[in-house]
């Protein structure tokens, strides 16, 4: 609501609020005084006390640099105002700018002899908190340090020398008891006897206990071979540990007995601890002369920021004297000033509440009547700005609808360019259509055929408008939204239904039934599987019995040649009808499916169980023929929602699969993986082979029934696979494994939710 204009006398609030704009200035110049007080305040009790100078330099200098900003920013905003209004030639300029350049001079004269003073002090006194000896003292200290490391690791690399002599006549079997007497002897905590291929030989010590106790690095190896002794200092880089891990491992070559020129070589390796005081002391000096090189490189940076504040403080000087010359300079031309300002705002289209002058005078009327004036043209432009708000929000909601919908929702033009579209046909169509505003929805890669049929379909629409009278058309579209580059389908079926819009723009809408279509399929497939398995199961033993009957019924009344014929008939019969069987059975399980029980599952474990199943039946049965499977197993993964007897299954159909479609294919291989997504809170098994991939008709409908590349298959593996994900509420996705656009073989992966 637009203020109202009171019915009688000066606009009340107009002049109030002049006067709080005039306490806010005060208010706000005596701020920025305090302000300088405290920082003034702050760098004179950090020379004194560095401790309080460290403590508070990036709150003092981000301070400093806030004041001074603002302080530049306002008078460089005074002055642009200035030279503005002389500019423009107003009223009361010219007044206004030499009061300025006044009080500006006044103020700054004696801000720079204080600068010039305290810069002086400041230069000359930064430089005397900081002594030559100190630095010196603490350079021979970390030299005497370095020394004495330098000492004690020379001298336990000649003891674990003499330590190998000993060792030379000594043979690898009994090594072990001369490595515990030398550990007594050198006073290390581990010594190890190694190969010149870094194999272990014998240890003493802590080494006894690893598993894998560290190798020295062949470099190592070679260095110690050509200088015939190492030593190497560790664990002094952490500050943290450096006190209890701190270590001196030397390396010496055990020398050969004889001359024997194909004998290895071994080398000796001791270890001793570094003494924790010496420790100690060398880290305190390190540390005493890193925090003094810190405080010395800091020195400039000091100095700059005493250097800042003071600038400020001229600063501060220039700024008051400015500000009163404008006081004074707006005492004297405020009421022209204010009616010019006044004239200039409306021109420009601001009909805010104009401030006016209580004052008796001419001027002081003029301008309660100027304000008066501009709040009826304000109430006149609120009501017109009223009505565009509620344009706007009808407009608004429309949009919100739209975007929001579920369907995809396009407007093209009659030659079929995209005029706007929602988020739902982005979503749908798989496509950043906002980039292809103004373009032909044909023109779209992956979207030509469907953009063709669209427009083919409104141009008949028109027509049968004009002879029948139809409001619009229906029809349905399957597309491939798979792009360039991916080896996957992604077929989509959409229903579209196209109507004419006012301006002759055509509104296409379509939603994604592809869900549906695949669901009413496994349905139909599903009855049919019951009904064959009904149907077929029933006659099967019968003709099976009568079979076998009929062989040994006319078993030794023939001759050899046709009870041959005889039993080679009887035996085709009855394998024909085990397939027959095995196939019912196939129906009658993908068809009686039972409704999952979702618990928590361990999915590593239940992988890792059907695998060694695997492995013991090719070793039994498969031998070397057998196609590898492999194993990768994600470190962590949590529980998974799932029936663990369907999923045993899925596993098993999957490794099938893969299996017959990497046999024969030489050293090839079945990978089974299961990732942890954290982000998506999502587990993801995984099943890739190394054969020649799915053909691109088979990849569109692979997870429907009936649908395989085997000679003898049924097609129900995958199709039982995509029933029981759908169970579990898990994404299933199919592609083929590319390089460089060859073909090396298939991936199956299912992405399950975590168990809460």
């Amino acid at each position: 609501m637009n203020p109202q204009r009171p019915p009688e006398g000066p606009p009340r609030k107009l002049v109030q609020g002049t006067r709080a704009w005039r306490w806010a200035f005060a208010v706000a110049v005596t701020v920025v005084v305090a302000i300088g007080i405290v920082l003034m305040f702050l760098l004179t009790q950090a020379t004194n006390n560095r401790e309080l100078y460290e403590r508070n330099y990036g709150r003092l200098f981000a301070l400093n640099m806030v004041v001074a900003g603002a302080l530049l920013a306002v008078i460089l905003w005074v002055f642009v105002r200035l030279a503005g209004r002389l500019r423009r030639g107003k009223f009361g300029s010219r007044l206004l700018v030499k009061l300025a350049a006044i009080f500006a001079l006044v103020g700054l004269a004696p801000g720079v002899l204080i600068y010039v003073v305290s810069y002086q002090f400041v230069s000359r006194s930064i430089e005397t908190w900081f002594d030559v000896k100190v630095e010196g003292a603490l350079d021979a200290g970390l030299n005497l340090g370095r020394a004495t490391l330098d000492t004690l690791s020379n001298d336990f690399g000649n003891k674990t020398r003499g330590a190998g002599n000993q060792l030379a006549e000594t043979p690898d079997t009994s090594a072990g008891l001369v490595l515990e007497r030398l550990r007594d002897q050198l006073g290390a905590i581990d010594v190890v006897l190694w190969t010149g291929s870094g194999q272990l030989i014998a240890s003493a010590g802590q080494s006894r206990f690893q598993l894998r106790p560290e190798r020295p690095t062949p470099q190592q190896l070679r260095t110690t071979r050509s200088q015939r002794m190492l030593t190497v200092i560790e664990g002094l880089d952490d500050p943290q540990t450096a006190i209890n891990n701190s270590r001196i491992k030397a390396l010496a070559v055990v020398p050969q007995p004889g001359l024997g020129l194909l004998a290895e070589p071994r080398f000796l390796q001791a270890t001793i601890v570094i003494p924790p005081t010496l420790v100690t002391n060398l880290l305190a000096v390190q540390e005493a002369n890193r925090e003094y090189q810190e405080r010395a490189l800091a020195r400039g940076g000091l100095r700059r920021m005493y250097i800042g504040t003071l600038t400020l403080s001229l600063f501060l000087a220039v700024f008051g004297a400015v500000l009163l010359a404008i006081l004074l300079g707006n005492q004297l031309a405020r009421p022209l000033l204010l009616l010019a300002a006044g004239v200039s705002e409306v021109a420009a289209g601001d009909l805010s509440p104009k401030p006016a002058l209580q004052g008796k005078d001419e001027l002081g009327g003029l301008t309660r009547a100027f304000a008066d004036m501009t709040q009826q043209l304000a109430d006149a432009r609120g009501a017109v700005e009223k009505s565009m708000e509620q344009v706007s929000a009808a407009r608004a909601n429309l949009q919100t609808i739209l975007d929001n919908l579920t369907a995809g929702v396009i407007v093209l033009d009659a030659q079929g360019h995209i005029q706007t579209s929602n988020p739902g046909a982005t979503r749908i169509l798989r496509a950043p259509l906002e980039t292809y505003q103004g373009k032909p929805l044909a023109g779209i890669e992956g979207l030509e055929a469907f953009g063709a049929a669209v427009q083919q379909r409104f141009d008949d629409f028109l027509n049968e408008r004009t002879q029948q009278g139809v409001d619009h058309w229906q029809q349905s579209f399957e597309l491939n939204t798979a792009h360039a580059g991916e080896s996957h389908a992604n077929i989509v079926t959409l229903v579209a239904r196209g109507a004419e819009m006012p301006g002759g723009s055509r509104l296409l809408v379509f939603d994604d039934i592809s869900e549906i279509v695949s669901a009413q399929r496994a349905q139909a497939w599903g009855e049919v599987a019951r009904r064959l398995a009904h149907e077929i199961k029933n006659p099967l033993t019968p003709i099976q019995l009568s079979a076998e009957r009929l062989e040994m019924k006319l078993a030794g009344k023939l001759q050899a040649t046709e009870q041959a014929i005889v039993t080679k008939s009887v035996h085709t019969i009855v394998d024909q009808v085990e397939s027959m069987k095995r196939l019912v059975n196939e129906f009658r399980d993908y068809a009686r499916l039972p409704a999952a029980e979702l618990k928590p599952v361990d999915l590593n474990a239940l992988v890792a169980d059907v695998l060694a199943l695997y492995a013991r039946e090719g070793d039994a049965s498969r031998g070397a023929a057998q196609v590898p499977v492999r194993m990768e197993l994600a470190p962590v993964a949590p529980k998974i929602l799932a029936d663990a007897q369907q999923l045993r299954q899925v596993i098993h159909n999957l490794l099938q699969n893969a299996q017959d479609a990497t046999e024969g294919r030489g050293g090839g291989e079945v990978v089974v993986r299961t990732q942890w997504n954290e982000p998506a809170k999502r587990v993801r098994l995984i099943v890739q082979d190394s054969g020649h991939g799915f053909p691109e008709h088979i990849l569109k409908r692979a997870f429907e029934p009936y649908v395989t590349t085997k000679p003898k298959g049924t097609g129900l593996g995958l199709a039982v696979v995509k029933k029981i994900a759908d169970e579990h509420g898990a994404r299933i996705d199919l592609k083929n494994r590319t390089d460089q656009g060859v073909v090396h073989g298939a991936q199956v992966s299912l992405s399950f939710g975590v168990a809460s």
